[in-house]
C-alpha cells in the first residue's frame, strides 16, 4: 500500500498556484523522446546465476600484490592492524551514526572526543572538530572558515603545489560567493616548493588566508614557518593541508604557526575502497573554535558530578540558528573516524613514527634505484617522506601500462594536471613497499 499525503483537490490547488493543468506540463522542457527511455533490463538471473556473474565480473579487475602498487597522490595504501576491522565491526560501533541523544550514545560520544584529542596533538592544534567528509572538503571548509574569522577580507592565495583535486573542490565551495580565489602558478619542475617570495608578493590586505600543502602534491616540504611569517606580516592566516603518516617523522604543522590544519584520514586505517569514503581532518587555533564546521564533543558533569561526553558548539544548517550557521556539514564520517581512533590507539606515537620511518627508508630506497634506470631521473630536489617526481623519456602512460602487465601499478602521470610536466611521473612508497616490491619494479622497468 502507497501512502500518499496529498489528495486531488490538493494536487489540483496547487496545479491552479503555479498556472499548469497537470503534472505532465511540468516536464515539456524535457523533448518527448527521452522523457520515458526504456530501461532494456537483462532477464532476471537467481541468486546463483548473480554471484556466479559478479565473480566472473570481478575477475576482470587487475589484482595488486600489496606493495606492488607505487601510486599515491592523496589515497595511500597502508598496513591496517587486524584489531582495526575486528572493533570496526562491532554492531554498536558499525552502524552508529551522530549521537543527538547522548543519554544512549556514551561510547560513540567518548570515541569522537578521544579522536578529536588525537588528531589536535597529530596536528599540533589546539582544538580539533569531530571529522569532515574527506581531505579536499576539509580544505574548502577551512577556507570558508578563515574567510568567516578575517570577516573583513574576501581573497584566498593557494599555492600552485596543492592536490588538484583540492583546488578543484575549493573553486566549487567558493562559486557564487563573493570570494577572489587567486592561485599561484606550478613552480618550476626544478623545485617543486612554494616560493615564499612568491606568497609575500602575492599578499595584499584582502587576503584572508594562504593555503599550502604539507609534504605537498608533489611530495616536496614546504618552509611552513617562513610562510607563516610572510602571511602573519600581511594580517592573513594560515592553513596547511598535510598527510598523518609524515607526520610521524615532521614537525607538526600547528607548531610551525598554521592558524588551521587540514588532512586526508584515509591513511588512518580506513582502505582505499575504490575511492572512498574517507575522512577529512581539521584542527584550528582554540580563538577560532566558534567557526569550526562541523561539531565538537566535550565532556560536562551530571548533577551528582558524574563525568559524561555531549555535543557541543554544533551550529550547523539543520540545528537551531540556522542563519548563524558555520556549515553544511550533515554527517561526521563518524565510522571513518572511529576507525582512525583505533588505529592511532593501536600504534601509539611510536608506532606511528616508525610507520613513517619505514615509509622513509622505502621511498629514498626507491628514488635510488629508478635514478640508476635508463632514461629515468630523479627532479625532487631536496627532501621528502613518502613521494617524489622523476623525469622519463618515455611516454609516462607508455611505462605503465607495461608494468601493469607485470602486476605493477606505477607512479601518477604528471602531464594530466600540468602541460609543463608532461613525462613527469610522481612516485610514492609507503611501509608496504619494501626492497622486494622495489626490486621487482626495478627489474619490470628493466
Amino acid at each position: 500500500m502507497t501512502f500518499n499525503p496529498h489528495t486531488a483537490q490538493d494536487r489540483a490547488e496547487m496545479l491552479a498556484a503555479i498556472g499548469v493543468a497537470s503534472v505532465d506540463d511540468l516536464f515539456t522542457i524535457i523533448p518527448e523522446d527521452v522523457r520515458n527511455p526504456g530501461l532494456h533490463q537483462p532477464p532476471s538471473l537467481t541468486e546463483m546465476e548473480a554471484a556466479a556473474r559478479l565473480t566472473e565480473l570481478a575477475g576482470k579487475n587487475l589484482q595488486i600484490v600489496p606493495g606492488n602498487s607505487f601510486l599515491g597522490a592523496g589515497s595511500y595504501a597502508h598496513y591496517v592492524p587486524a584489531v582495526v576491522n575486528q572493533l570496526l565491526l562491532r554492531g554498536e560501533l558499525f552502524t552508529a551514526y551522530t549521537p543527538y541523544q547522548p543519554e544512549v550514545a556514551q561510547g560513540t560520544l567518548q570515541i569522537i572526543y578521544e579522536y578529536q584529542s588525537m588528531v589536535a596533538a597529530l596536528l599540533g592544534t589546539e582544538v580539533a572538530n569531530a571529522s569532515l567528509y574527506d581531505g579536499a572538503t576539509a580544505v574548502a571548509e577551512a577556507a570558508l572558515m578563515a574567510l568567516a574569522v578575517q570577516k573583513k577580507r574576501d581573497r584566498i592565495l593557494v599555492s600552485g603545489t596543492i592536490h588538484p583535486h583540492y583546488r578543484e573542490v575549493l573553486e566549487t565551495y567558493t562559486e557564487g560567493r563573493e570570494i577572489t580565489i587567486d592561485t599561484l602558478p606550478t613552480p618550476d619542475a626544478t623545485d617543486l616548493r612554494t616560493s615564499v617570495s612568491a606568497i609575500q608578493d602575492a599578499l595584499n590586505d584582502e587576503t584572508a588566508a594562504v593555503i599550502i600543502q604539507y609534504p605537498n602534491f608533489y611530495g616536496g616540504i614546504e618552509d611552513v614557518k617562513a610562510i607563516s611569517d610572510a602571511a602573519r606580516a600581511a594580517g592573513a592566516l594560515l592553513i596547511v593541508a598535510t598527510l598523518p603518516v609524515p607526520l610521524g617523522i615532521l614537525k607538526a604543522p600547528g607548531d610551525l604557526g598554521a592558524d588551521i590544519v587540514t588532512a586526508e584520514g584515509q591513511s588512518l586505517g580506513v582502505p582505499q575502497s575504490f575511492g572512498g569514503p574517507y575522512v577529512g581532518l581539521l584542527g584550528a587555533r582554540q580563538a577560532y573554535v566558534r567557526q569550526m564546521p562541523g561539531r565538537l564533543a566535550g565532556i560536562a558533569e551530571d548533577a551528582e558530578g558524574k563525568r559524561g561526553y555531549v555535543l557541543t558548539l554544533q551550529t550547523r544548517e539543520q540545528h537551531i540558528r540556522r542563519e548563524k550557521a558555520t556549515s553544511n556539514i550533515c554527517t561526521n564520517q563518524g565510522l571513518m573516524a572511529t576507525a582512525a581512533t583505533i588505529y592511532m590507539s593501536a600504534l601509539g606515537p611510536q608506532g606511528f613514527r616508525e610507520v613513517a620511518e619505514r615509509a622513509w627508508n622505502n621511498a629514498h630506497y626507491l628514488a635510488e634505484q629508478l635514478a640508476t634506470v635508463p632514461g629515468f631521473a630523479v627532479v625532487t630536489d631536496g627532501d621528502f617522506v613518502m613521494e617524489f617526481v622523476t623525469r622519463t623519456d618515455r611516454s609516462p602512460a607508455e611505462i605503465n601500462a607495461a608494468l601493469a602487465e607485470h602486476g605493477i601499478i606505477g607512479g601518477l602521470d604528471l602531464g594530466r594536471y600540468e602541460s609543463g610536466l608532461a613525462n613527469h611521473m610522481l612516485w610514492c612508497a609507503t611501509e608496504l613497499n619494501d626492497k622486494a616490491a622495489i626490486d621487482r619494479l626495478i627489474a619490470a622497468l628493466a
